[in-house]
C-alpha cells in the first residue's frame, strides 16, 4: 500500500524554523516527483514547493522563495522541507504529494496522485 507520512510540524514563533519530512512506504520515492502543499483555514490548498525525481529541478511559490528549501534523500525514501524565517501567514496544514512524472516539477495540485494526511504548522508568538 502506497503511503506518504508527513512529520515535523508544530508551534513556532515568528522568525523560527521547522523542518518537515515526508516519508514514503510501499514504494520508492526516486520514481516520483514530490510536492509540498499547504492549506490554511478557509483557503484553498496551494503549492509551496516541489522537487523532481533526481532533485535536479525545484520550484517554489513566490511567498516562500528565499525562506524554504526542498531536498530529497532517495536512499532514505524521504523528502524534506526546511522552513526558515517563518511568518504567521505560513500557518497551515502542510501536505506532501507524489506523482510519477519525468522532467520539471510543477505546483499544480491536480497533477499529484498520492497525498499524505498532513502536518500542522502554527507560527505564533
Amino acid at each position: 500500500q502506497l503511503q506518504l507520512v508527513e512529520s515535523g510540524g508544530g508551534l513556532v514563533q515568528p522568525g523560527g524554523s521547522l523542518r518537515l519530512s515526508c516519508a514514503a512506504s510501499g514504494f520508492t520515492l526516486d520514481s516520483y516527483t514530490i510536492g509540498w502543499f499547504r492549506q490554511a483555514p478557509g483557503k484553498e490548498r496551494e503549492g509551496v514547493s516541489c522537487i523532481s525525481r533526481r532533485g535536479g529541478s525545484t520550484n517554489y511559490a513566490d511567498s516562500v522563495k528565499g525562506r524554504f528549501t526542498i531536498s530529497r534523500d532517495n536512499a532514505k525514501n524521504t523528502v524534506y522541507l526546511q522552513m526558515n524565517n517563518l511568518k504567521p501567514e505560513d500557518t497551515a496544514i502542510y501536505y506532501c504529494a507524489a506523482v510519477e512524472r519525468f522532467g520539471l516539477c510543477v505546483l499544480r495540485r491536480y497533477e499529484y496522485t498520492y497525498w499524505g494526511q498532513g502536518t500542522q504548522v502554527t507560527v505564533s508568538s
